[in-house]
Formats: C-alpha cells, sequence, structure tokens
C-alpha cells in the first residue's frame, strides 16, 4: 500500500471503523463523500499538510458555505487521524455563532399545512410529513414506525447506542394505524416501497420536493430536517424548556438544540426595534 494516499482499501478500512463505531447510516455516507471528493481533488499526491491546505482555500474559493467547508473537513480530518496522519489535519474556519436563521430556510406552520394540503390523495407522503413534524423524529428514524410500536402507543429509537422513546399523538396513533390497515400491512415498518422495504431518505426528500410548486413554497425550504425544526420551535414556543426539548430530539448538547430553535432575522430585528433605544 502507498504511503499516505488515499485508496480504496483504506477508504474501505475507514469505512469499516467508522460502522464499528455505531455511526448512523447518515453520517458514514456523509464521511466516505468527503474522502472522495478530496481524493479527486488530490489526484496521484501523496497526502501531505500542504496539500490539505489547498484543498481548504479550494472549497472556499468556491463559494461553499462557512459551515459546509468545516463539515467536510470534519470527515477529512477524522480520515486522517485514523491512519495517524494527525500532522496532515487542517483547523475549521472560525465563525462567529449566528444568532438568527435564514428567512429564505423557514419554514413557517402555515407553509407547512400548505404542504400538507398540497398532498392530496397520497396519503403516504402526508402522514410522513405529519409523523416528522408532530413528533420532532429524524427522517431516518421513520423506519422505526411499526406497527406493533404503534399498538403500544410509542415508538423506540435505537441510534448511536441510544435508545429512546417517541410518544405518538392520539390522532397520528389512529391515522397510522388506519393507514396501515388499508395497506394490508400487519406488522413491520408502516412507511414502506413498492419493495416492501422501508423508504429510504433519498426518496422521502424527492417525495417532499414535488410539492414545492402546488403548495406555492420555496423549495429552499422543503427537506425533512425543517420540519423537524418547525417541531422544535413551535414545542419551545409553548413550553420554554430547552432542556427538556433535547432530550425529545435526542440531542447531547443543548448548544444544538439551540440552533434548532433560532428566531429569523425579521423576527430579530423586530425584537431590537422594540427596545426604543433609537
Amino acid at each position: 500500500m502507498k504511503e499516505k494516499t488515499i485508496t480504496e482499501e483504506r477508504m474501505n478500512l475507514f469505512r469499516e471503523y467508522l460502522l464499528q463505531e455505531e455511526k448512523s447510516e447518515a453520517t458514514v455516507e456523509k464521511y466516505m463523500r468527503d474522502i472522495r471528493f478530496f481524493a479527486h481533488f488530490a489526484g496521484e499526491e501523496a497526502v501531505t499538510k500542504d496539500i490539505v491546505k489547498r484543498y481548504k482555500e479550494h472549497l472556499i474559493n468556491a463559494g461553499y458555505a462557512v459551515s459546509s467547508v468545516n463539515s467536510m473537513l470534519a470527515g477529512l480530518n477524522s480520515f486522517l487521524s485514523f491512519f495517524g496522519w494527525g500532522e496532515c489535519k487542517v483547523k475549521n474556519i472560525r465563525q462567529q455563532r449566528d444568532v438568527y436563521c435564514r428567512e429564505e430556510k423557514n419554514l413557517t406552520k402555515e407553509e407547512y399545512l400548505r404542504l400538507i394540503g398540497a398532498c392530496g390523495k397520497n396519503s403516504q407522503l402526508k402522514l410522513i410529513i405529519q409523523s416528522i413534524c408532530s413528533t420532532g423524529i429524524r427522517v431516518s428514524e421513520l423506519k422505526y414506525f411499526t406497527v406493533e410500536g404503534l399498538r403500544e402507543g410509542e415508538i423506540t429509537v435505537r441510534c448511536k447506542g441510544k435508545v429512546r422513546r417517541i410518544l405518538i399523538p392520539s390522532k397520528l396513533r389512529k391515522m397510522l394505524m388506519g393507514y396501515a390497515k388499508k395497506c394490508g400491512i400487519a406488522s413491520g415498518c408502516v412507511f414502506v416501497g413498492r419493495s416492501g422495504k422501508a423508504l429510504h431518505r433519498t426518496q422521502i426528500w424527492r417525495m417532499m420536493k414535488s410539492l414545492c410548486r402546488k403548495a406555492g413554497v420555496e423549495e429552499s425550504k422543503v427537506f425533512p430536517h425543517n420540519l423537524r425544526k418547525l417541531f422544535a420551535k413551535t414545542f419551545y414556543r409553548i413550553e420554554k424548556d430547552i432542556a427538556k426539548l433535547a432530550d425529545i430530539l435526542g440531542h447531547s448538547s443543548i448548544n444544538t438544540t439551540r440552533i434548532y430553535i433560532m428566531s429569523t432575522g425579521v423576527e430579530h430585528l423586530r425584537k431590537i426595534e422594540k427596545l426604543g433605544l433609537v
């Protein structure tokens, strides 16, 4: 094996390591994409601190958002650490934490309801959207929505070595049980494709994007994770308990939860103007 080069063998070893560390499927896929992207940039060059620094500059000059650059470097740095090439790692771009979220990505409750209406007779997609938004689950956790769990009134999610219970609102539970019965699903996962296997996140993402024009909602706002954020914001407006919200969302750090409940720039400006200091 060549010294300090990105090879298929090394990428496979790294993938096995991530799986042994019980990283989620999405995390593994993302890290592997990050490594392949860097490998394409490096070409036949050996991995050195210099080329990693040039790669970082390339990402910045290509117009990637700071958060995207840091995320891509995280995957690469993890790979470098795994092979003992720590001297080649580079630092993330330092960035002041945002105090508000961007308006163009803020999904409102009114827009959410329009998406529901745009589903029409597509009861599967409608229930997927409602299930994510009314419980705050990750899209990858939909596979845990089983007929057995619905009968118990709660879903048990196992992810990254942690187990948490998701309580199902009674109205949603009734709707899901009715859907399962109508589709002839007597056991197992409720949301399945034609093959009988649980729907993949990419399938759900495409299904949601198909609603945008009909619902009159910008595409930039329509993706599964934004439904989870809408749940978080709606819950926090009522409960004002960030610790409890972090537990429900499965966050190990409240700092992560804070990102979910940030107000938009318009709301932030409105609060500043109310100070009456001008």
